[in-house]
């Protein structure tokens, strides 16, 4: 029977009914419940006897102020889109080494870029794929689990594991086993107020969990910010959106390049001419065989089914539009009849448009989710991640319903020969993780009219430097070469399925920027792969940024910078264009280089409201007024981009 009692009741109840160890597993991403696990923490920390090991991924925490001009912009931003979100006390001890020595925290996936600096959480990494978290956490003794939930508008005791039955759904069978052998493994639950209520395969009974915490949670939610769109990017997503072909099935990863996808298959539908115009002006005759074969241009007739581990903003944005809309049924029988256009109108019912794993996105996503019609929202199934993941189980159904599937995902680096990399280094530290990535390139192979599709940025600029995403060889791999099939770059297709060694590098090289272009067929020459007569064909001589922007300028309605929405407000999104070309163009700690960067800064007069927003507009003392010259010339340079 259910126990309902306060966060210190539950702590206490915690402490006196598991062992000396408690093993405590806890959601990716939004469905932790913060207050609790800091109350338990807090008291572990005091008992030097007890142990605390977690397991969980994505622990999400405010991003860091940094210093100077960055900070100046993000403090008011932060603090007004964060709220009242409770941090993990454990986190910041993380993020600085100094956990206590009873307590250890093991994640297989970390917030990108977060935990670079930290030892501690880098010693403690878990490498696993996504659908064996469950199985890896299960057999390390898990025996408490911790999960926030939503409650059913109209019925109390029915709960919903909302925004995370990923593993959770995976791991109940577990537990059920483990308990008839006699062992103690504790589920408990906290209601938040503002999780919206997912019906389906996340419903679940009170009377699942030993503990509820009393009162309903009604924090600010944590929520990941749409981010702005550039060129480069959205480049990358129009190539993308002619490999989807209407009436399959797409997968989408999270992060600007997924949002610039979202926007090409929404322009697709509806703007189709001038979608088609713009294509046509980027000349995608090199690949036009593999996109007839394979995806398609035209606006979407019969419409796409989403299998995502994460429902990302761009999946529901695509579903409002009517581009996700293909229904999919829960048994072989009415699969197949809806493949084969007879399914009768009397059994078209619990038909889903979406299977998610977990989400995690703006404040606007979960509005929308909360405000959706019951009938609306029952389309979208957030499931056990196993089914999302993996084709074992239901594997006939799951063939049926993932017809003709995409699964899109975005890596930072590339090799020539057609590795790709996305979760590390090439020092061992870990960025984030392999997550689901690899489930998704294997069924890209495993399933009848499926493909893998890896998309990446073939340059980036730092501090003046640029450099190559597409390399001739990297320390490490997320993705290995034998499972490489399609990569996709601002300049265009790279079809590497079942192709040679020298065909891949070509194809690779035909992507990649032109000022690399001499130096990647160099080292392959170098090394016996490419052949020394290899001359780069014409077409692909001129993959260069100012070749794309003078298109983008031409079609400036079909590159939004916020294609998605936005949080920032019209000063925020000029300012945060400014700092990142800042960024990009000089090193920030170098006074020198600040300087330069200053020299050519307009009048103050011509942006009150950014210098004001920026505590800049009555700067005082020499440092000050460097930065509101630097601010000011990074708007000049910056106007005008495509809204």
């Amino acid at each position: 029977m259910v126990h309902r009692c306060s966060i210190e009741v539950a702590v206490d109840q915690v402490l006196q009914r598991l062992p000396t160890h408690i093993h405590m597993g806890m959601p990716l991403g939004l469905g932790k419940p913060n207050r609790f696990v800091n109350a338990l923490y807090a008291r572990i920390k005091g008992l030097p006897e007890r142990r605390l090991t977690i397991y969980t991924a994505l622990v999400l925490g405010r991003p860091p102020l940094g210093n100077g001009l960055q900070k100046r912009l993000l403090e008011p931003f932060v603090e007004r889109v964060f709220g009242d979100y409770p941090e993990f006390d454990f986190l910041a001890d993380l993020r600085r080494d100094e956990l206590p020595s009873n307590v250890s925290v093991q994640q297989f996936f970390m917030q990108p870029g977060s935990l670079l600096g930290s030892t501690t959480a880098q010693q403690s990494y878990i490498s696993s794929n996504y659908s064996h978290a469950a199985r890896d956490i299960n057999a390390k003794g898990l025996n408490l689990v911790a999960q926030l939930v939503s409650q059913h508008p109209e019925n109390a005791e029915r709960l919903s594991l909302s925004c995370n039955p990923d593993i959770t759904l995976d791991l109940l069978p577990m537990i059920e086993r483990r308990r008839a052998a006699g062992e103690t493994i504790l589920i408990l639950g906290q209601i938040h107020e503002a999780l919206p209520f997912m019906p389906g395969s996340a419903e679940i009974d009170s009377e699942a969990f030993d503990l509820l915490i009393d009162g309903a949670e009604q924090s600010t939610l944590f929520s990941t910010p749409n981010m702005p769109v550039g060129v480069q990017d959205h480049f990358i997503g129009l190539h993308a959106s002619t490999l989807v072909r209407d009436g399959g099935t797409l997968q989408i990863g999270i992060g600007a390049m997924g949002d610039a996808l979202s926007a090409a298959l929404l322009a697709r539908q509806a703007d189709n001419a001038g979608y088609r115009a713009l294509l046509d002006e980027l000349d995608l005759s090199p690949w036009q065989a593999l996109i007839q074969a394979e995806g398609g241009v035209e606006p979407f007739a019969t419409g796409l089914y989403g299998c995502s581990e994460m429902f990302v903003n761009g999946l529901l944005a695509l579903a409002e539009a009517g581009v996700i809309r293909r229904k999919v049924y829960p048994d072989v029988a009415r699969q197949a009849a809806a493949n084969a256009g007879v399914l009768h109108a009397d059994e078209d019912r619990d038909g889903v448009v979406v299977h998610g794993g977990f989400f995690l996105g703006p404040n606007s996503f979960y509005e929308r989710l909360r405000q959706m019609p019951a009938a609306s929202l029952a389309r979208f199934d957030m499931t056990a991640i196993s089914y999302i993941n993996e084709l074992y189980g239901d594997e006939q159904l799951k063939r049926l319903q993932r017809r003709d599937a995409r699964f899109i995902n975005t890596v930072f680096t590339a090799t020539v020969m057609g590795a790709a990399v996305s979760d590390q280094l090439e020092d061992g530290r870990v960025i984030s993780g392999v997550g689901g990535q690899y489930n998704f390139v294997v069924q890209g192979h495993a399933l009848e009219g499926a493909r893998s599709v890896l998309i990446l940025r073939s340059w980036r600029e730092s501090a003046g430097v640029i450099s190559s995403n597409v390399l001739w060889d990297y320390g490490h791999c997320t993705i290995p070469r034998h499972l490489r099939d399609i990569v996709v770059t601002e300049y265009g297709i790279a079809q590497l399925r079942g192709r040679t060694d020298a065909e891949v590098i070509e194809a690779m090289i035909n992507i990649s920027d032109s000022r690399f272009q001499p130096s990647l067929i160099d080292e392959a020459q170098r090394a016996g792969k490419l052949s020394k007569d290899f001359v780069l064909d014409p077409r692909f001589a001129n993959n260069t940024s100012e070749r794309l922007e003078a298109i983008r300028n031409r079609h400036a309605s079909l590159f939004p910078e916020y294609p998605l929405g936005c949080d920032f407000t019209d000063e925020e999104k000029d300012l945060l264009r400014a700092l990142n070309w800042l960024k990009s163009k000089f090193k920030l700690s170098e006074m020198l280089e600040l300087g330069k960067a200053a020299l050519e800064a307009p009048e103050a007069s011509g942006y009150p409201l950014h210098l004001q927003r920026m505590g800049l507009d009555q700067p005082q003392g020499l440092r000050e007024e460097l930065y509101q010259r630097l601010v000011l010339a990074a708007l000049q340079e910056t106007e005008n981009p495509a809204r």
